[in-house]
């Protein structure tokens, strides 16, 4: 379900749990008065500032409720849709809703709140944006050059600024204290029935207190990613976690007998990977190894994942990375893929005693390197096969 690692609900169920809460998120807005047009337009005319603090109060919780659900590893925040932004339409547009806002009373999702529960003002807002959006997409030849121009993608707001997520967060939470004590004040003036009134001063500033230390907490938080990264690089770290191998020898035996419960993740780059790949092998940097998208591979407790690089120390990164993020049953290729060619794809003379097992050994190396060459060579002639990302559904209020 969305970007939730690991999924709490099928697919199947996404559309029924979104309809749900839905009907929850409607309710919700209307019991805090958004289904009042006179309440929504307070925003403009300063009696009434309810909207201002209910989604300064929305921003904050959910943006701190993502950091932290990333921190613990419970949400991917790659898997998250972020609106691409074209700057002058979008300046453009927010005017022109600013401008319906006032005089309607209502935004898009308010107008459908009040029109549910049959306020006729509301009706007719909402008959006015299907009326919009008919002619926007009837006229469209006549400005679609505008409307997709100063095309800026995906960007977040703390990047533009240069700020690190945590700060950023930091500066909201300020700025909403600051936003809702100075509109406090102006509803005080221009009201006297203004909702500020009944507020409790001394509540208030215990809960603002509580809030910029949560604020100061988020810039301390680190990046999941690279705290695992760092943390599994450190001596100390790789003395105290063992690490478990795979032989070259296994790893072809597996490889001949086409064992189904084994899947080698090759943690080198797609232009290595590309020259040269174990057969089923999996192409997955290790940054990467973080998405959703992978879930579905690397949380197959009875597959053995066997990690492989060109040398076997960017294997044993990997392999601490996935055990720290929580998967098992691991493996690094002892020697790493240089090994493993040296010994079972080399017909190179053999550096074994040869006694009477160890021409067991290379009797069994010979007919290896053969199947799996061909093997690979097979799998070269396929089509590339690249991994189903989690679908980043598209919307916004």
């Amino acid at each position: 379900m969305g970007p939730f690692v690991p999924d709490p609900i099928s697919n199947e169920l996404n559309l029924v749990i979104a309809l749900i809460l839905g009907v929850a998120f409607g309710f919700v807005l209307e019991q805090a008065g958004f289904s009042s047009s006179r309440r929504l337009a307070g925003l403009f005319y300063g009696y009434d500032f309810t909207v201002l603090r209910v989604f300064f109060s929305a921003a904050v919780t959910a943006m701190g409720g993502i950091m932290l659900l990333s921190y613990f590893g419970l949400l991917d925040m790659g898997a998250i849709y972020i609106n691409p932004l074209w700057l002058w339409p979008a300046i453009v547009g927010g005017a022109i809703m600013g401008v319906g806002f006032i005089l309607g009373g209502y935004c898009p999702g308010t107008s459908i709140c009040a029109a549910s529960i049959g306020k006729i003002d509301a009706l007719f807002f909402v008959g006015g944006i299907f009326l919009g959006v008919f002619t926007f997409a009837e006229m469209y030849s006549s400005w679609h050059a505008f409307y997709e121009s100063s095309a800026l993608g995906p960007i977040r707001v703390y990047d533009s600024l240069g700020l690190s997520a945590g700060w950023f967060a930091f500066v909201l939470i300020a700025v909403a204290l600051i936003a809702f004590a100075v509109t406090s004040m102006i509803e005080k003036r221009v009201s006297p029935f203004a909702p500020s009134r009944e507020f409790h001063i001394r509540r208030h500033v215990i809960v603002a207190a509580a809030t910029v230390l949560a604020g100061a907490f988020l810039i301390a938080l680190p990046n999941r990613k690279e705290r695992v990264m760092t943390e599994v690089s450190t001596p100390k770290h790789l003395a105290h976690c063992e690490t478990k191998y795979m032989t070259a020898d296994e790893l072809a035996f597996r490889l001949v007998d086409q064992e189904p419960n084994i899947q080698i993740i090759d943690v080198r780059g797609p232009e290595a990977f590309a020259q040269f790949a174990l057969p089923g092998a999996v192409n997955i940097k290790i940054e990467n190894l973080f998405g959703k998208e992978w879930n579905h591979l690397l949380g197959q407790r009875h597959v053995k994942k066997v990690l492989v690089a060109d040398n076997q120390d960017n294997a044993i990164e990997a392999y601490h990375v996935l055990d720290e993020i929580g998967y098992r049953n691991l493996a690094v290729l002892e020697g790493g893929l240089l090994g493993f060619r040296q010994q079972i794809l080399s017909d190179a003379p053999s550096d074994l005693a040869m006694n009477s097992t160890d021409e067991v050994v290379q009797e069994f190396r010979q007919e290896a390197r053969g199947t799996i060459e061909t093997m690979i060579k097979e799998q070269k002639d396929k089509p590339k096969v690249e991994a189903k990302k989690p679908k980043k559904v598209a919307g916004g209020c």
